[in-house]
């Protein structure tokens, strides 16, 4: 007798995608175990921030299925996609500049519409520094700072899976490596991350399972260990 297994929490089939006439995606397919971290890789431009988009309902595909928990959400409103357990924390750090970073969490705590574990108390734990800077007007942030708040307010709705764009895009080396840790104390936390990003060090220290993105297309899919190991398919493949 063969063992049950789960289903995969998300599931992206054939997905199609376009900014008016401009295609950007062709066919994408891939698929997040549950506590899984996926990372999407590639240069700018190859399709990573729109399928992200697309799966946030931010941009309704033109083709596909984007398949949650058993159920269709292609076409749902952002709204709905953040109810139904998936948070999206964008590369442009969207905070209240004029609220403070604990009005910040106090806002998306009332937004929320779901219970779980991720209190204010939570995410300080997470996040010392921003306890120390609850005080702190948004827009006085660093952009660490202000990147760290971004993913709080984020947890904060509780989501069962995290989309992250571009999280160390602009960031010093040190605050990377502090975003780093935080996003692996995620991991162990059992958060399921998809994860889209430039910097191959900074993703294949996170991430289970790789996409390599090409114009739309995926170009290799597999395990992040395989890239890890082999600096010659790594190269051949990131040297788009």
């Amino acid at each position: 007798m063969t063992m049950a297994t789960n289903p995969p929490l998300l599931i992206i089939e054939e997905l199609h995608a376009a900014y008016g006439l401009s295609r950007v995606l062709f066919g994408i397919s891939l698929q997040i175990e549950a506590g899984e971290c996926v990372c999407l890789l590639g240069r700018n431009g190859v399709g990573k921030t729109t399928t992200m988009r697309s799966v946030m309902g931010l941009l309704p595909p033109t083709g596909g299925r984007i398949v949650w928990k058993g159920s269709d959400i292609a076409g749902w409103s952002p709204h709905r996609v953040a109810r139904a357990g998936i948070g999206f924390v964008p590369e442009d750090r969207r905070i209240f500049a004029e609220l403070t970073v604990w009005e910040n969490l106090d806002v998306a705590t009332r937004a929320a519409g779901r219970n779980g574990d991720w209190t204010i108390d939570a995410i300080y734990g997470l996040f010392p520094v921003l306890a120390e800077l609850r005080d702190r007007l948004g827009g006085f942030l660093s952009g660490g700072e202000q990147q760290m708040l971004t993913i709080a307010r984020t947890l904060m709705g509780n989501p069962e899976l995290l989309l992250l764009d571009e999280p160390s895009e602009g960031l010093a080396p040190l605050v990377v490596q502090a975003l780093l840790d935080n996003i692996h104390a995620l991991k162990k936390r059992g958060v399921t991350i998809l994860l889209a990003e430039q910097g191959v060090d900074f993703s294949l220290a996170l991430a289970d399972r790789v996409y390599i993105l090409e114009k739309g297309t995926i170009r290799h899919s597999g395990p992040a260990a395989q890239l890890r190991d082999d600096e010659d398919l790594r190269n051949r493949l990131l040297s788009l």
